[in-house]
């Protein structure tokens, strides 16, 4: 059995353009993060990868992401769930803020903190621990079934949401999971084995549509 889960940051959306918190805020893509979006499933088709099941968040930036991947790969038909555990962390009172203009409003050194800390939480939001919280057991109940039953799943999320997946699958600590960076775009495809660990792990670059690498090499 395959056993693959493959895991997308979405395209770039408005506010990370402007260098805002996002958060649970609502904006759409960029036409970069459009072309991000078609790019993914570019990458996607040419190893060949037919979905049984797709996931992504309440966020507009992920479901359209998720829609211009499935338009890339010819593969509309495919299930998808939504729901709001894969939401990226809620930013509280900095949603909306430019990261710049945080840092004057309350310290480089404290925005850095809650940016990047793992149980720090901004006021009135959530820490990567409180999203770890909702993301995590989501995944156990419901994503990773399906991949355990030899079918191939994508998940469609957020920076943050999927780091905590990341930790997980990854072998990660609080402590290191703090530098993990997952740009707008990212893939990541996992081959799992049956008791749930990982395989295998592949990062897609983007320089991927110039390098000869063969779907065997990856999946």
């Amino acid at each position: 059995m395959d056993r693959i889960l493959v895991i997308v940051r979405h395209g770039q959306s408005e506010w990370n353009l402007k260098n805002q918190f996002t958060g649970w805020k609502n904006p759409d893509l960029t036409p970069r993060g459009i072309e991000e979006a078609r790019r993914v499933g570019r990458e996607l088709k040419k190893l060949d990868l037919h979905f049984n099941i797709a996931f992504t968040s309440l966020l507009l930036r992920a479901r359209h992401t998720l829609a211009l991947i499935f338009e890339e790969l010819g593969q509309s038909n495919i299930s998808s769930i939504s729901d709001r555990a894969l939401n990226e962390r809620h930013y509280g009172d900095l949603s909306g803020l430019n990261k710049e203009e945080a840092s004057r409003q309350w310290g480089a050194e404290q925005v850095r903190l809650w940016r990047r800390s793992y149980d720090v939480a901004p006021p009135g939001g959530e820490s990567l621990k409180d999203t770890a919280a909702r993301v995590l057991p989501f995944y156990c109940q419901q994503i990773l079934p399906h991949a355990l039953r030899g079918e191939r799943v994508l998940v469609v999320a957020h920076g943050n949401s999927l780091r905590t997946l990341a930790m997980v699958l990854d072998h990660l600590t609080p402590e290191t999971v703090t530098s993990l960076e997952l740009a707008t775009g990212v893939v990541i495809v996992y081959r799992l084995n049956a008791d749930s660990t990982v395989a295998s792990r592949r990062e897609l670059k983007e320089d991927i549509q110039s390098a000869d690498i063969r779907r065997d090499e990856i999946l």
